[in-house]
C-alpha cells in the first residue's frame, strides 16, 4: 500500500505468537465527505488490543479490539463534541466501541480479517483487507510487527444516522465512511497470552 516509506524490515521468519497493539504506534482512523466536497479526518487516541497470529494456520488466527468512543478526534472541540452526543456515538451510555474477530485468512502478504463490529449497541461483520508491512527488533529489546489495512463502511447501519440537507441538494455528512487502520503490535513474551 504504501511505497513512500523506506522499505520494510523483516527480523522474523514466521510471526506467528502473542502481540499487543501499541497505542502509541497505532492509528485507528477515518474519513468522511463534508457538505458533498471537502473530507474530514480524525481518529480515536485511546484503545487496547491483541491480537494472535498464526501463519501456517490463518484460521486459528485472532483479534480484538476495545476503543474509548471519548476519545474520538477530528481537530474541532465542537465537531468532537458533536460526534460524542447522541446524534451519532452517545457516548456515555455506549462509552466502547469494539471489535471482535470472526474469521482470518491469508494469501502471502495479504491478510482479511472478518469481525463483528459494535457501536452504540449495534453489531455487524464488517471485513478488512490488510497488508503486513513487516518485522522489526526496535531499541528497547521489542519484537514488532505492522500492518496497514482499509475499509468502507455505511454509518446508518450502526445507527449513526444523523446528517442535515443542503440548500444545493446533498447532505452535510457522507454515509459512506472509509475506515484506516495503521497497527504496530508487539509480541507478548513467551508465554504471555494475548
Amino acid at each position: 500500500m504504501s511505497t513512500d516509506f523506506d522499505p520494510a524490515t523483516s527480523v522474523l521468519s514466521d510471526i506467528s505468537g502473542d502481540y499487543t497493539i501499541d497505542p502509541a504506534h497505532t492509528r485507528l482512523g477515518f474519513s468522511a465527505r463534508h457538505a458533498m466536497v471537502a473530507t474530514v479526518r480524525g481518529q480515536f487516541n485511546d484503545f487496547t488490543g491483541t491480537a494472535h497470529v498464526d501463519t501456517a494456520n490463518p484460521a486459528n488466527s485472532k483479534v480484538e479490539l476495545s476503543i474509548v468512543a471519548d476519545s474520538i478526534s477530528t481537530g474541532s472541540e465542537q465537531r468532537d463534541g458533536h460526534l460524542r452526543s447522541g446524534d451519532f456515538f452517545e457516548s456515555e451510555q455506549f462509552p466502547n466501541i469494539t471489535f471482535t474477530s470472526t474469521s482470518v485468512e491469508r494469501d502471502g502478504d495479504d491478510w482479511s480479517i472478518t469481525g463483528d463490529l459494535t457501536i452504540k449497541g449495534v453489531t455487524h461483520s464488517i471485513e478488512v483487507p490488510f497488508e503486513y508491512t513487516g518485522s522489526a527488533t526496535d531499541p528497547f529489546g521489542n519484537t514488532r510487527i505492522g500492518f496497514e489495512g482499509k475499509a468502507t463502511l455505511l454509518r446508518k447501519d450502526w445507527g449513526l444516522s444523523w446528517n442535515a440537507a443542503l440548500e444545493t441538494g446533498g447532505v452535510l455528512v457522507s454515509d459512506k465512511i472509509k475506515l484506516e487502520f495503521d497497527v504496530s503490535a508487539i509480541k507478548n513474551a513467551e508465554g504471555e497470552q494475548a
